[in-house]
Formats: C-alpha cells, structure tokens, sequence
C-alpha cells in the first residue's frame, strides 16, 4: 500500500534535520584500510607458526618476492625454508587471500547509505502541464546502518581468522610434504644399494653354479631376490617423484624451479619428546576454528538483531518532494513509502534467525569437544611415534649391526660362505626400511600435534607404523 503526497506539519520538523544527519552520516562512513585486514592475518599466523604471510595484490608484488624465493633454492631445503616459501608462492592460499578483500569491501558497503532516489514526471493535458519531482532516501536504511555495519564487521573480522587459518595449515601441509619427501628419497637411495648388492650376489651365484660350486636351487633363489629387489626400488622411486611432486605443488614452482635440493636423511630425533602441559587449555585458546566458530554465533547473534530491528517495519522510505502545475503555485511537502505488516509480520524470520543462533552456539560447543578430543589423539599419536622412532634407533638397528658384525667376523674365519653373508643383508632391509618409516611418522606427529593445538584442527591422517600417503587435508569446522 503506497500513500503518496502525505503532508503532516509537525513531521516536518522530524524530518527537517535529515539532511545534516545525513552529512555527518556519510562523514563517519566505514573506509578501506591501508593493509586489506593483512596485518592481522600476518599476525595471527606468527604467533603459531613462527612465520607472517603477505598478499600479492599486483605483479610487482610477485617480483619483489622473487629474489627471497632464489635464496631459499639455492641450497638443500629445511622443512621451515620449504614453509616459507609456500606461504609467499602458494597461488591457493593467495586466491585466499584476496578472499579477506571481498569481505572488507562487504563491510565498507554496510557501512554506506544507500544513494537517493530522485524521480521526475512531466504531464500535459490540453493548455495544463503538471510537472512532479521526488527526492527520497532509504529512511530505513538510516536506521539499522550501525547494526548492519557491526555484522558485516564481524564477518571481515571472521574472514581475517579464516585466511591465517589456511595459511596455517598450509604450513602444516608442506612440513608434512616435506617430510615424506624427504624419507621416499631416502628410502628409495637405500633401495638402490640393496639392489646393487642382490646383482652382485646374482651375477656371483651363476659363476659359481657355472664351476659347479653352487646348486641351480640356490643360484635360481638370488636371481629371484635380484628381480624383486629391482621391482622394490621401481615402486620406491615412483613414491619419491609422487612426494616430491606433492610437495612441489604446495610450493607452488614450476620450471627451472622444480629442481630444487632435498637433504639425504631425515632430521635427528631430539633428545627428549615434548611435555604435554595444558595441551587441551592451549587448543581452546589457540585453535583458529574455535575463534571462528565463536565469531559465527556472535555474526548470528547481530543479524537475530537486525531481524528484530527490521521484523515490522520491512521498506521505510522517505523523501522530498514538490509539485507544479501550469498556473498554479508550487506544492511542496514529503512522501512516505512502507509496507503494512498485515499479512506477515516477520514472526517466521525471526524463528528462522533465532534457530541460526541456536545452530552456531551449539556448533561452537562441538569445535571446543571435538579440539580437545584431536589434541588427546594427536598427543598419543606423537609420544607413540618417538617411542618406536626412539625403539628403532637404540635398539633394533643396533642388534641388527651387531648380527651384522657377528656374521662378518665368521666370514672373515671363513666359517661361513658369501651367500650366508648376503643372506644375514637381506634380512637387515626390512629393519632399515621400518626405522625410516618410524623417523618420519614422528616429524608427521610433531606437525599434526602442532596443528591440533594451534593451528584449525588437524585430520590425524598419520596412523604409527603405517606408511601415510600424501594426501590434502580439509578445514574443520571453518565456514
């Protein structure tokens, strides 16, 4: 229902003042900042992972990280050289980035009235023409301003923890690249030994068998470890160039780039594990995908206001106008323009809107359960780690040595033959192998523990004594 040309005297002086509330209004309104938001996020990812992050808005940008990124190539990679790196040239998590420039450029519009609406109509009729103008301007827009600001202020101070929580676990994802990087190459270097070894130990056993020193049973038996030796080292190199690849990606290289150093072992186990101190308060406090599940019930909890601001009164315009018409003096007054609430009075929004609330409170309450039940998993997943990584280097490597020089003693008492030497080797493959393994499912648990207390949660995919495949992990609980 449209009233038009509703003249009331003492709204007048109401309305009077409009315009210099208007000016002071569009005084005050909400700008964008000289950063983008990036200072926060910068911050936020410092404070866990030791390292800030930039936006590349421009290809100057891209050039001036450019020499940092040379450096850093120039020499075999650290897990924290290969982390750089894929927080300055990682094309997702800059797409991220640019992501935080939408949501502020949502919150600098909330902040902002709508523009004035001005209408003209010219009628003639016969000698008489009627001229109308109308000036108007979003009365109601002017009113919920501030609450529509504050929620769109909220949901840029939300997309600020988003993008440091991708960046995060960015950081995760390529120390756990970097590791398993770093084991297939080893892996697959030590491969490559035994495999040189079963083709002398083949190549000994047909010369022997040829001078009838050495049964075709037992030269046929090395021959079969020579050929499936040779298949394991194929499989082991196409896991190195598969992690390497993975790891690749996150660094976002390409070309020249792609030929970068790995180191040849693994990182030494410190000497003691970490302390778990307040593992589960330091979640709560830490963990980005609690603050955002926070930051959502708050974002909920100001639009349930909104709603309610808005819940009877849904378009409220006002404005200035006149009217002239041939012969006759100028009329002036105001127009009005609102929707009557006499069929919905907005009662099913509100619902809606307080269900929304109800829905992140009670998401947020199973963030903080479910961080803390990751922490407790993660925590047992890395003590377990060291203690086999440990058990393997103290222990079974060390008999497996002395076997080793035991076997060698009696060779050289020619007590026994070559092919009991070769033998007591073999068996040395699976202990070397395991005891890789082991090394690098601990640097896995160390980055997923890390990831579950400060980072936005963690996937746990590092099962101990398994080999873990490179895989990307998914946010939990982010919106």
């Amino acid at each position: 229902m449209i009233m038009r040309n509703f003249r009331i005297p003492s709204f007048g002086a109401a309305v009077k003042p409009l315009p210099g509330a208007l000016a002071l209004l569009l005084a005050g309104c909400a700008t964008f900042s000289a950063d983008g938001g990036m200072d926060a996020v910068s911050g936020l990812t410092q404070e866990r992972i030791g390292q800030g992050v930039s936006r590349q808005r421009s290809p100057d940008d891209a050039a001036a990280i450019r020499p940092t990124i040379d450096q850093l190539l120039a020499q075999p990679l650290t897990a924290d050289a290969a982390v750089r790196i894929a927080l300055l040239n990682n094309r997702g998590l800059q797409a991220a980035l640019a992501d935080l420039g939408a949501a502020e450029a949502d919150f600098v519009q909330a902040g902002r009235l709508r523009n004035p609406g001005f209408s003209f109509g010219r009628l003639r009729g016969g000698d008489g023409v009627e001229i109308e103008r109308e000036l108007s301007f979003d009365f109601a827009g002017l009113l919920t301003l501030p609450l529509r600001s504050g929620i769109e202020r909220r949901r840029f101070e939300q997309a600020k923890l988003q993008a440091a929580s991708q960046a995060v676990r960015l950081a995760g994802e390529t120390r756990k690249a970097y590791f398993r990087a770093v084991a297939a190459h080893q892996t697959a270097r030590y491969m490559e030994q035994v495999a040189d070894a079963a083709e002398a130990s083949a190549e000994l056993a047909r010369r022997m068998a040829r001078v009838g020193n050495w049964s075709k049973l037992n030269q046929v038996r090395e021959e079969a470890f020579h050929a499936e030796t040779m298949a394991q080292v194929a499989h082991a190199r196409h896991a190195a160039v598969a992690a390497r690849e993975q790891l690749t990606r996150l660094l976002g290289l390409w070309g020249a780039d792609t030929a970068f150093a790995l180191p040849e072992r693994l990182p030494d186990l410190p000497a003691t594990p970490g302390a778990a101190t307040d593992i589960e308060a330091q979640a709560i406090a830490q963990r980005l995908d609690i603050r955002m599940a926070q930051r959502d019930a708050e974002a909920t909890a100001g639009a349930l206001g909104l709603t309610k601001a808005t819940g009877f009164i849904n378009v409220l315009d006002a404005g200035y106008m006149n009217k002239s018409e041939t012969g006759e003096a100028r009329a002036n007054g105001y127009e009005i323009s609102l929707e009557l609430p006499l069929f919905d009075w907005s009662g099913a929004r509100v619902a809606k809107a307080e269900a929304l609330y109800m829905r992140s409170v009670h998401h947020a309450a199973d963030v903080a359960v479910r961080a803390r039940s990751e922490v407790r998993e993660a925590w047992s997943a890395y003590r377990t780690a060291y203690d086999l990584a440990k058990h393997y280097r103290d222990e079974i490597v060390p008999l497996r040595k002395k076997i080793s020089d035991e076997v060698l003693l009696r060779y050289n008492g020619m007590l026994i033959s070559v092919f009991e030497l070769l033998a007591d080797a073999r068996e040395q493959i699976g202990s070397v192998n395991a005891a890789i393994e082991a090394q690098r499912d601990f640097w896995l648990a160390e980055t997923e523990l890390q990831a579950a207390i400060k980072g936005g949660g963690t996937t746990l995919e590092t099962r101990v004594g398994s080999v873990a495949a490179p895989t990307a992990s998914t946010a939990a609980g982010g919106h």
